[in-house]
């Protein structure tokens, strides 16, 4: 089959990479022009993909910000299309919006106001002191570093970040969120909707979003994630499983998540990924048995409903390089741009990221120092764990940094989830 692979920053050339090796055709367009080279030399790449539309048999689309929209265009001209439509980027992009789309299923959220400005945000936590969690909205949420989250009872560490976003990024986040912090299990589910309904097994997903091992420093977009697949449970029938029925209505497609905080008395979602979450696509391409082509053919046009998985957890560990997770092109180009990535032994549970080929030598390309994701699987979240950092060994890259303790939070938070009844199966 001919696929035709569509992205703003070069997000999903690994998946388009893993479909060429199951024999299929594919094309790779990239709009942003910083990220052009990204998958170069061993993903064919086109300048224009609107001219390759009638050329595909299937087109995915990578993310949201507009995407749905040109996705929905091409669905109802009758093309097999991976993607989501004006409403799905709406719940992720605009986070107000997926908040009341949740209550609306009847799905508890946690309280949160919505603001077009700082001072009346820095004035309403000066009234109602309390811990709360700064979230941009819009393309500004794609800024992992910016997304804080208060420690003080008083609310003043928030109000002095408040106070710095309004000096220094006014303009770049004209629309956010304060949500009342609620402590908790963080645990995301997810799963694959063939336009009509979920399609089975669902995945559940342990995201570590902070730089350092321990939970410490800046926020980041992901340094690793574990998971494991499951039946429909407790976690899944009471947020995801409510928006089935809207799902099927705007005949989605493609996979969505809702990372959430779980108490021993409730669930509160947090906020939607309506598509591929990365690296968390290419950790389940580990876990998932059936051929990757196969599968997003078979999601496309409606007749997946399940697949095969394999059993135990994968976890999936990133790699990157200066100045990740903060954007520098100076320091980029001096530090790591071009470095090649030397491999001791095979490319065993590698998924490139922001890379290229050339002359058989893989280089660090694109500017934000992503360079590629480790998994490891296993019976065990041990086993796994153990099969992703010897993998890591493998590798030689000059000045690479990654977090030592993906999965770890498993231990305490299984425990938690288990007693609590979250993980029976329904």
């Amino acid at each position: 089959m001919n696929f035709l692979f569509v992205s703003y920053d070069g997000l999903i050339g690994d998946l388009a990479w893993n479909v060429i090796k199951d024999g299929h055709d594919v094309k790779y367009s990239i709009k942003n022009p910083d990220d052009r080279e990204v998958g170069a030399g061993f993903v064919p790449m086109v300048d224009d993909w609107k001219t390759e539309v009638d050329w595909a048999d299937v087109i995915v689309f990578d993310d949201v910000l507009g995407m749905g929209t040109e996705a929905k265009k091409l669905r109802d001209l009758g093309k097999l299309v991976v993607g989501g439509t004006p409403y799905t980027d709406m719940l992720e992009d605009d986070r107000s919006f997926g908040q009341e789309e949740l209550k609306k299923h009847g799905i508890s959220i946690i309280p949160y106001k919505h603001f077009d400005g700082f001072e009346d945000a820095i004035k309403y936590v000066s009234d109602h002191p309390a811990r709360y969690v700064i979230k941009p909205s819009g393309e500004a949420q794609n800024l992992k570093g910016l997304l804080f989250i208060g420690e003080e009872e008083d609310g003043s560490d928030v109000i002095q970040v408040l106070e710095d976003y309004h000096q220094a990024w006014a303009d770049k986040i004209p629309t956010f969120q304060l949500q009342r912090r609620v402590e908790g299990v963080e645990v995301a589910v997810g799963a694959f909707f063939n336009g009509k309904a979920f399609t089975y097994p669902i995945n559940i997903n342990f995201e570590h979003k902070k730089l350092f091992p321990g939970d410490l420093g800046p926020s980041t977009g992901e340094m690793g994630t574990a998971m494991f697949w499951s039946g429909p449970n407790r976690i899944f029938n009471q947020t995801l499983k409510k928006l089935e029925g809207r799902l099927a209505e705007e005949g989605y497609v493609g996979y969505i998540d809702l990372n959430c905080i779980v108490s021993g008395n409730n669930i509160y979602p947090l906020e939607f990924t309506a598509r591929f979450g990365y690296p968390t696509i290419f950790i389940q391409q580990e876990g998932i048995v059936t051929p990757i082509g196969d599968f997003l053919h078979g999601l496309a046009n409606g007749s997946l409903k399940t697949f095969k998985t394999r059993s135990g957890f994968q976890i999936g560990v990133r790699i990157v390089v200066p100045p990740f997770p903060f954007t520098d092109p100076e320091t980029f180009n001096v530090k790591s741009k071009d470095t090649i990535i030397h491999f001791r032994k095979s490319h065993e549970g590698i998924h490139f990221e922001d890379v290229k080929l050339v002359n058989n030598e893989w280089l660090i390309t694109g500017n934000s120092g992503v360079v590629l994701v480790v998994v490891g699987m296993g019976q065990t979240m041990k086993q796994a764990q153990r099969q992703a950092y010897s993998r890591i060994k493998n590798l030689i890259i000059p000045h690479m940094y990654y977090r030592v303790d993906i999965g770890d939070r498993w231990y305490e938070d299984s425990d938690k989830l288990h007693s609590w009844g979250y993980f029976r199966e329904l």
